[in-house]
């Protein structure tokens, strides 16, 4: 059995990308990260979806919240809501949070060379990194290098790599290949600012984007929205 390390969110997106590297044979090893976010909802999510999808075991890494000060996910600043599809897509949003997807794909390195897993699944994709640095096809393919410049694994000739099976898909396509894994999609979570009683805001950024891509799939979004 082939072992992969799976950076799980419990978003959309990462969710499908958990159920594509079952689907490709591997057993995954889910890795999730409390930093301090106000969606800490998510973590919940990405519990019940890794549950279901029967991941090999799922770790919540606590990071110091303090490390990624400055994102309005992470502060008390507003999260931005009701933007435009080309408001979304203009230069880098406030919630950006600082080498985010730097420091998570360390950890998921880190154990990976621990668990002599050589697969390491991350669910970037288009739409997110036309605003953040850390999604782009570029920064996968340095980090790639890095990790096999940087463990004993890779100095030995034994190669990582960084699957990015979502890059190039649209919303409504990821939520298409979702369905056809039969994944449980009410499980997940996107929103940056959920409401007490844990409903979707329905006007953040990321909200805007499932509902768009749920709209262009011609699926029914199975989750609640405030508005």
């Amino acid at each position: 059995m082939k072992h992969a390390v799976v950076l799980l969110s419990g978003g959309l997106d990462s969710t499908t990308t958990l159920a594509i590297a079952i689907a490709q044979g591997f057993e995954v090893h889910a890795l999730s990260f409390d930093y301090g976010q106000r969606h800490a909802l998510e973590l919940e999510a990405a519990q019940r979806v890794a549950n279901s999808l029967r991941a090999k075991e799922h770790r919540v890494v606590k990071i110091d919240h303090g490390i990624f000060a400055g994102s309005a996910l992470t502060g008390d600043g507003d999260i931005p809501k009701n933007r435009s599809e080309k408001q979304i897509g203009a230069g880098i949003p406030i919630t950006y949070v600082p080498a985010r997807n730097t420091i998570f794909l360390s950890y998921a390195l880190a154990w990976a060379e621990v668990l002599r897993a050589m697969d390491i699944f991350i669910g970037v994709n288009a739409l997110d990194y036309s605003g953040y640095p850390d999604c782009r096809p570029e920064f996968i393919a340095t980090f790639e290098k890095m990790a096999n410049l940087a463990t004993k694994t890779g100095v030995e000739g034994s190669r990582f790599k960084i699957h990015t099976p979502l890059i190039e898909l649209s919303k409504a396509e990821i939520i298409r290949r979702a369905i056809e894994l039969d994944v449980d999609l009410s499980l997940t979570h996107s929103c940056y600012d959920p409401t007490p009683d844990g409903r979707a805001c329905g006007l953040c950024d990321s909200c805007q984007l499932r509902r768009k891509g749920f709209r262009e799939a011609r699926v029914k979004d199975p989750i609640a929205y405030a508005a």
